[in-house]
């Protein structure tokens, strides 16, 4: 038998004992793509709060505080230093502009400001920081190193806060992986369940191709195709339903966010989004089939 003939012979199979048994496949398909339906959503609140935490790390900058006296020559070398060692950009700011920075933050309160007789503020070297360069062990050895010229008096780049939005961005990722792994193999489980209760109603079948010759492969193919085929329809279920998500409830929740800006792109499912979900569901169905056949068909 030709390669097509082969495939074409595995593909009616399959679709035949779907029919044959569509109770069953309905369970795996609808387990299946509940499962590729949460996934996705995870997915994409993943999506929303990364751009959440990049717009707030946008604001991490390091201070550097500069003692009375220095040099412009020293703040010009010292500029050009950071901003080769961050890719990052830098600005000088005078200690008035600094006090007018403190006032306004302070509102009414920053009225008493103006009663001083002179600025305590000093002259500072603010470097806006690239993402590539947020890493906190990074900035701590770059801060440890500023500290030590002679024309600096302390470095500050909110140490606490960048450890905590990057301690939430690795929480993230980690979590998401976790979940991952839990359901698909909890999805290989319902898959390789439902598909030994297809194996056990077509015994007879298999018993009779085994008695005219068919080979162990030959057998087992049509089950792994049909598991194929679960994880796909499951993956098209998945995303019609979270495009409707994205219609239906995405403009709500993008205006219940809106003081986020993330956007409302930021509620739909993505092109790669997509291509994810078919790719993992056609992979789900194919080890769940695959577990089936080995530990269930005898052949």
């Amino acid at each position: 038998m030709s390669l097509t003939a082969s495939l074409s012979y595995f593909g009616r199979t399959a679709l035949n004992g779907i029919w044959r048994s569509p109770f069953v496949h309905v369970i795996a398909v609808s387990s299946l793509a509940i499962a590729l339906v949460g996934f996705g959503l995870a997915r994409m609140a993943q999506a929303q709060l990364d751009k959440l935490l990049y717009a707030l790390g946008g604001e991490v900058e390091m201070t550097v505080y500069l003692a009375d006296g220095t040099t412009p020559e020293k703040i010009a070398e010292l500029q050009s230093a950071l901003a080769q060692r961050t890719s990052g950009q830098t600005r000088l700011v005078s200690p008035a502009e600094a006090l007018g920075r403190l006032a306004e933050q302070l509102g009414q309160q920053g009225e008493a400001l103006q009663s001083l007789a002179e600025n305590p503020l000093p002259w500072s070297v603010e470097v806006t920081l690239p993402p590539l360069a947020r890493e906190p062990e990074a900035l701590e050895q770059l801060s440890q190193k500023v500290r030590t010229l002679p024309f600096v008096t302390q470095v500050d780049y909110g140490q606490e806060a960048l450890e905590r939005l990057t301690a939430i961005a690795r929480a993230l990722k980690l979590g998401s992986l976790i979940a991952f792994v839990l359901v698909f193999l909890t999805a290989v489980v319902v898959v390789s369940a439902t598909l030994q209760l297809a194996i056990y109603s077509r015994r007879e079948d298999i018993e009779i191709q085994k008695l005219v010759g068919a080979t162990d492969r030959f057998v087992r193919a049509p089950f792994l195709i049909e598991g194929l085929l679960q994880g796909v329809v499951a993956a098209t279920l998945a995303a019609l339903a979270l495009w409707a998500f994205a219609l239906f409830v995405g403009p709500r929740l993008a205006a219940l966010f809106s003081f986020l800006d993330l956007g409302t792109a930021a509620t739909r499912p993505s092109p790669r989004l997509l291509l994810e979900l078919y790719g993992i569901g056609a992979a789900m169905g194919l080890c769940g089939s695959v577990v089936a056949v080995r530990r269930f068909l005898h052949v």
